[in-house]
């Protein structure tokens, strides 16, 4: 299954959803370790040589993806919620080249157990609908999409 991502056109949200055909707490670690994420974030041949999490409430998040073609993309990330091994919210740093030309959001994302799968849904919160066009312009769903696509490989290593 792939990633369903809904843009309502009367709300300043963008929300995806995705089933992982592994159980709740192993989707927890994998999306929520910093050792995990730097292994499948980002899209195609995308590495994470920095990738720094500190998961509790007011904790931060430094993130580097680097591209192929050598470019850095920093990323800087405050969590506002971590309810284990269910939700999961953050929001956009004020550092970070990532932030200086993009719309701010608070992104939440849900687990919900389903036995040996996995229910995930994310929602990006924006402050304005034209924030939310704005990041649907650049492109916010698709490099999610990617990683999603990436997490489903990682998962199956779980299993090993």
């Amino acid at each position: 299954m792939n990633t369903n991502t809904k843009i309502p056109t009367d709300e300043a949200v963008i929300s995806m959803s995705r089933i992982y055909e592994a159980p709740r707490e192993v989707v927890w670690a994998a999306t929520t370790e910093a050792k995990h994420v730097a292994q499948w974030w980002g899209g195609p041949g995308v590495t994470n040589p920095v990738c720094e999490m500190d998961l509790r409430p007011g904790g931060s998040w430094h993130h580097v993806m680097r591209f192929p073609d050598g470019t850095e993309l920093r990323m800087e990330f405050v969590f506002i919620e971590v309810e284990k091994p269910r939700t999961l919210s953050w929001r956009n740093a004020s550092k970070g080249n990532l932030h200086d030309a993009h719309p701010s959001a608070v992104i939440t994302v849900t687990l919900n157990d389903l036995g040996e799968r996995t229910a995930w849904e994310m929602v990006a919160r924006f402050e304005s609908i034209e924030d939310r066009d704005a990041a649907v312009a650049f492109g916010f769903n698709k490099p999610i999409e990617a990683s999603s696509d990436r997490l489903v490989k990682y998962l199956e290593t779980f299993k090993e």
